[in-house]
This record gives structure tokens, sequence and C-alpha cells, in this order.
């Protein structure tokens, strides 16, 4: 059986004859209960922080997960994403890393997405921060 192309269960808009884009969509249509979480970072149950981007963009979508599955949602219900790195390069290097950990995480569900570059985020050894918005159909 063919793995579905986006696995989410909102319409993607694709306009026509635009490229197709890898790991995101341009744009999604949803309607139901709508869930927002805050900036999340790569924080563990104990409060650590990972050293490295990988680690902590791994945990980051963890801890999204949970705070999901807390309203009853799941990766399929995840219309918007909007990631915010200390670095851009770093996170260039890492990209197949990054994709391997998000495609674990969430498996096939791309939404919308934006990828920001900030000179710092609160936590000063936080080099990622993501905020997710999901919405769970009526």
């Amino acid at each position: 059986m063919r793995e579905p192309k986006n696995a989410l269960v909102h319409e993607v808009l694709q306009p026509e004859g635009w490229p197709q884009p890898r790991g995101y969509a341009n744009g999604v249509a949803a309607r139901g209960r709508t869930i927002y979480t805050g900036g999340l970072i790569g924080w563990d149950a104990k409060g650590g922080l990972a050293d490295d981007f990988l680690g902590q963009v791994r945990q980051t979508l963890h801890n999204t997960l949970t705070v999901l599955r807390t309203g009853g949602a799941g990766p399929e219900h995840i219309a918007r994403m909007t990631w915010y790195v200390t670095n851009i390069e770093t996170y260039l290097a890492a990209q197949k890393e990054v994709g391997a950990a998000y495609r674990e995480a969430l498996g096939r569900a791309f939404p919308a997405m934006a990828l920001v570059e900030v000179v710092r985020l609160v936590e000063p050894k936080a080099q990622v921060e993501i905020e997710t918005i999901a919405v769970v159909p009526d």
C-alpha cells in the first residue's frame, strides 16, 4: 500500500502550476476546534536541554506532540507550524537529518510552515523554537 502524499486531514491548498513543495504545504484549509501551542523548545521532562541542534529539534517535536495529544489532536491535525532557529546555516547543514526526525515524529503530515532565523531565543541555550496550530475537525 502506498503512503499518502500528505497525511493531513485538512485540505491542502496547492495553486495550479506552482511547483510541489517538499516537506510543507503552501496553504491549508481547516474547520474545527483550534489548538495553539506556545513557542516550544527542546526541554526534556526534567528541564534539560540537548546540547546539539538535532537533539533539540527531536525533543521540540516530541513536546509539540505531547501538547497536541493533551488537546485531543495528532500530527494529522496540524494546520500550521512556525519554526524559529538561531542559525539558518546549522538548520541547512542538518536539513536531511531534520527531515528524518520530522517524519519520525510527525509522519507525512506536511502543514503550512514558515522557518525564521532569529538573533536568539528567550532560553539562551535554545537553538530552535516551534509554534503550532492544529485544528481537530468537528
